[in-house]
């Protein structure tokens, strides 16, 4: 028996709605537009419908609130059916049986069994031969009794096996000869593949010989590459004797090497240590060659100017000896003159 409806941003109703279903008839009446044909559209939603069509949509994202002027729209739609199984009319071993469904405004959809997620295929066996699904008669719509009147005897006759609880054993039926015949088929092709398979047990037979063959071979060759291995292990291993004497004596020479290594190397560090000190002499040296440099082209730029000025001196000493020598003749001529002078005054 059907307890109660729970409704949760289901088409008009965006708030959390619950109806009770107590004993007796149960009467949901009110004016044009009111929801009341929404109270069917989730019944027969949550028994498993997938028409969108019957529903009064496009699509099944129609059944989310979709807002109003003063509400926002849903980001899901969910309904509940609550049955009262005591009596066990239901598959469920639970006195109350709780069934949900939820669909997203994306697309994806849950369905929930006592709040353990299952399948549609779960909802519809678990409603099968009770009257409850949703193409039994649990749910008469507007206008589906003339539909019902009208259907014919193909039609009338599964309505009455629903209401006398056969369709459930009717569905398993169909479901034992579609899985009979499925095996029917694997085994068709089971006889096919053991008709290849014979076809192909000759060749596997001459397989099977040349395989022992190879392995009878396999074992012996495997029996002359232990032989052949043992007596190169034995030379190996004199090999490896001598290669360790060897090892030992470059082993020896190696720590001679390395003593002279270091010693080298100490010597190498006394040869850095002078070789920094005459670098520091160098450029020691280097700093005198630069003054001395400079000294140098001072002293010839000394040198050049006395030279010039030796070369005026010997000029002037040139010009002064020519003076001279006129002087010279001169003082002749004025003694001549002196004389005939004094001649002349003694006279």
């Amino acid at each position: 028996m059907l307890r109660r409806l729970e409704l949760l941003g289901f088409k008009s109703f965006a708030d959390k709605t619950l109806f009770e279903f107590g004993a007796g008839i149960t009467a949901i009446v009110g004016p044009n537009g009111s929801g009341k044909s929404n109270v069917v559209d989730s019944i027969k939603w949550v028994l498993g419908e997938q028409s969108a069509k019957s529903l009064r949509g496009k699509e099944m994202a129609d059944v989310i609130f979709n807002g109003s002027g003063t509400r926002r729209s849903q980001g899901f739609a969910e309904a509940s059916l609550t049955f009262d199984n005591r009596n066990r009319h239901l598959a469920f071993d639970a006195d109350d049986v709780t069934i949900t469904r939820r669909v997203y405004r994306p697309g994806e959809s849950e369905y929930l069994i006592n709040k353990t997620p299952a399948r549609l295929r779960d909802f519809r066996d678990l409603f099968l031969g009770t009257g409850a699904g949703t193409e039994a008669y649990s749910v008469i719509e507007q206008g589906k009794v003339d539909v019902l009147l009208q259907a014919s005897a193909r039609d009338r006759r599964a309505l009455f096996e629903e209401a006398a609880g056969i369709s459930r054993f009717k569905a398993r039926k169909l479901e034992s000869l579609r899985k009979l015949e499925h095996v029917e088929q694997n085994l068709l092709r089971l006889g096919d593949i053991a008709e290849e398979v014979e076809k192909q047990l000759r060749s596997v037979k001459l397989q099977a010989g040349k395989a022992r063959r190879y392995q009878e071979h396999a074992d012996r060759l495997r029996e002359l590459r232990v032989s052949t291995g043992l007596a190169e292990l034995g030379a190996l291993s004199d090999q490896l004797e001598a290669a360790e004497r060897r090892a030992e004596a470059l082993a020896q020479n190696a720590a001679i090497e390395a003593a002279r290594s270091d010693s080298i190397a100490a010597r190498l560090i006394q040869v850095e240590s002078l070789i920094e000190e005459l670098d520091q002499q160098i450029r020691a040296l280097e700093g005198r060659l630069t003054d001395v440099r400079q000294e140098i082209g001072r002293l010839e730029s000394e040198i050049a100017y006395e030279r010039a000025h030796a070369r005026d001196v010997a000029a002037q000493i040139e010009r002064l000896r020519g003076q001279w020598s006129e002087f010279s003749s001169r003082v002749r001529e004025l003694e001549r003159h002196i004389a005939a002078i004094a001649a002349e005054t003694a006279a």
